[in-house]
C-alpha cells in the first residue's frame, strides 16, 4: 500500500512517482493491439529489422512524434531547415551524455538516444517535482500546499511526454528551478549580494530553459514588471544593484532564443557557398523558428481554427480552463489562495511575483488558442507552477475539495487514455 505524508516528502514524493511512472510504463507496454500508426521510430534504430515492433520494446514506444526529430538531431546535428523548430536544448544533454558514455569505451548504438532521452525525462520530471515542492515552501511557507503541489505535477495530464524523449519535463525543471532562485532573490528580507546573485542566477536557468522550448521567453515576464517596479523606488546603492541583477537575468533569457538563431543564421544565410538565401535570412528580423513554424507547420494567428480540429480543441478545454481560472483569480488575489493564510511579509514582492507568473500563464493559453496547435497546450502547462498551486488549494480547502477532486480524476484518467494513444504513436500529440 503506497503512503504519503506530506511530513516525509521527498520519501512520499519519490514512492508516488515510481509508482506512477510503473503504471504509464505498464501502460505502454500492454498498448500493442496491432500495428502501429507511424513506423518512424524504426528508422532510428536500423538494428530493428521489422517494422513489427516488440511489446517491451519501450525505448521505439516512447519514441514518437517530435522526439524523432529529438534524437536525430542528438546523433548528427540539424541538417534540415524544418528541424529548427525544436529546441536544441534536449538533443545537446542526449548528444553530451552520449560522448561521456562512448569516452568509457561503451559501444553506442543508434537507440542509446532514445534510452538516454527517457532517462533525462524521468530524472528531470522527479527533480521537478521536489523542486516545485521547494518552490512552494519559499511563496506559501505552507508544507501540506507545497506537497500536494508537487503530487499534482507527478501526475500531470501530460502522461507519457514527461518520460519520453521530450523538452516537458527538463523544461518543467529548469523553469522551476530559475522561479525558485527568483523567489529567494525578491522574498528575501534583506537586499544582500547574494539575493541578487539569486536573481541572476534565476535568469540563467530561464535561459537554458528557452533552448528547450521557445515559450521560456515568457519567463522573463516577471523581471520586466520588477524591474519596472523598481525603477520607481528612490536610487539606492542595493536599488541599482537589484536593477542591474534583473537587467543582466533578463538579458540571459533572452540569449537563451537568440543564441540559436544567430547559430542558424550563421549556418543559412552567412556561409560563403550560399548561393540563394532562405526568404527568412532577409527579414527584418530574422528568426529561422518563427519562419520554420510558419512555413512548416502552420502555425499562425488562427490557421488552426478549422472545422477538423474542433475535437483538438474539445479535448483541451480542460487544461484551458484550469490555466485561465487559475490565471485569472492569481490576477485578481494574488495572496488569497483557497485554503492558505498570506503570509505577512514582503507581501507587495510576493503579490507581484505571482501576478507576473499569472501573466506568463495567461499568456502562454491565448497564444495556445490562437496560435499554437491546441493539443500541445496539456503537456506545456506542466512546466507552470500556479495552476498546480490553484488546485492544491481547491483540495486543502474543505468547502471547494469537491472540485479538487473532480479535476485529478480527470488528469488521471486522461493521462492513462493519452498513454495508451502515444504508445501507439495515435493521435492527439
Amino acid at each position: 500500500m503506497l503512503s504519503l505524508d506530506h511530513r516525509t516528502p521527498f520519501q512520499s514524493l519519490t514512492s508516488a512517482f515510481m509508482a506512477w511512472k510503473a503504471f504509464l510504463l505498464a501502460i505502454a507496454v500492454g498498448s500493442s493491439v496491432g500495428p502501429a500508426y507511424d513506423t518512424s521510430s524504426t528508422l532510428l534504430s536500423p538494428e530493428i529489422l521489422s517494422s513489427k515492433e516488440s511489446p517491451f520494446d519501450l525505448a521505439t514506444k516512447l519514441t514518437r512524434w517530435d522526439s524523432i526529430y529529438f534524437i536525430q538531431n542528438s546523433q548528427r546535428g540539424y541538417l534540415y531547415e524544418q528541424e529548427w523548430a525544436f529546441g536544441s536544448g534536449l538533443p545537446a544533454v542526449i548528444s553530451a551524455f552520449t560522448q561521456v558514455l562512448s569516452s568509457f569505451g561503451i559501444q553506442t548504438k543508434p537507440s542509446l538516444g532514445s534510452s538516454i532521452g527517457i532517462c533525462v525525462a524521468h530524472a528531470s520530471h522527479l527533480l521537478s517535482a521536489l523542486v516545485l515542492y521547494e518552490l512552494g515552501l519559499v511563496i506559501w511557507k505552507n508544507q501540506r500546499l507545497a506537497f500536494v503541489a508537487a503530487l499534482l505535477h507527478i501526475l500531470s495530464p501530460a502522461g507519457l511526454f514527461l518520460s519520453a524523449p521530450y523538452n516537458e519535463s527538463t523544461y518543467s525543471l529548469l523553469s522551476f528551478t530559475g522561479y525558485l532562485f527568483l523567489a529567494k532573490g525578491l522574498l528575501g528580507q534583506k537586499r544582500t549580494f547574494a539575493h541578487d546573485v539569486s536573481v541572476v542566477a534565476s535568469g540563467m536557468w530561464f535561459g537554458f530553459a528557452t533552448t528547450f522550448r521557445s515559450n521560456g521567453l515568457l519567463n522573463g515576464i516577471p523581471f520586466a514588471i520588477a524591474l519596472a517596479q523598481e525603477l520607481f523606488t528612490a536610487p539606492s546603492l542595493s536599488s541599482i544593484r537589484r536593477r542591474c541583477a534583473l537587467i543582466i537575468g533578463g538579458l540571459a533569457i533572452a540569449a537563451g532564443f537568440i543564441i540559436p538563431q544567430l547559430i542558424a543564421y550563421q549556418t543559412f544565410c552567412s556561409a560563403s557557398s550560399i548561393t540563394e538565401l532562405r526568404p527568412w535570412c532577409t527579414s527584418r528580423l530574422p528568426s529561422i523558428y518563427s519562419f520554420v513554424q510558419e512555413h512548416y507547420w502552420n502555425v499562425g494567428f488562427l490557421r488552426y481554427w478549422t472545422p477538423p480540429n474542433v475535437p483538438l480543441f474539445l479535448l483541451a478545454m480542460p487544461m484551458l480552463y484550469l490555466l485561465i481560472k487559475s490565471g485569472l483569480e492569481f490576477i485578481r488575489r494574488p495572496l488569497n489562495l483557497a485554503g492558505q493564510t498570506p503570509v505577512p511579509t514582503n507581501l507587495s514582492h510576493q503579490a507581484m511575483l505571482i501576478r507576473a507568473m499569472a501573466l506568463s500563464q495567461l499568456i502562454l493559453t491565448f497564444l495556445a488558442i490562437t496560435n499554437y496547435h491546441i493539443q500541445i497546450i496539456t503537456r506545456i502547462s506542466s512546466g507552470y507552477p500556479l495552476w498546480y498551486w490553484w488546485l492544491a488549494g481547491l483540495i486543502a480547502d474543505g468547502k471547494t475539495s469537491t472540485v479538487g477532486c473532480k479535476v485529478v480524476r480527470f488528469m488521471v484518467m486522461y493521462a492513462t487514455i493519452q498513454g495508451v494513444l502515444f504508445a501507439a504513436f495515435l493521435p492527439p500529440a
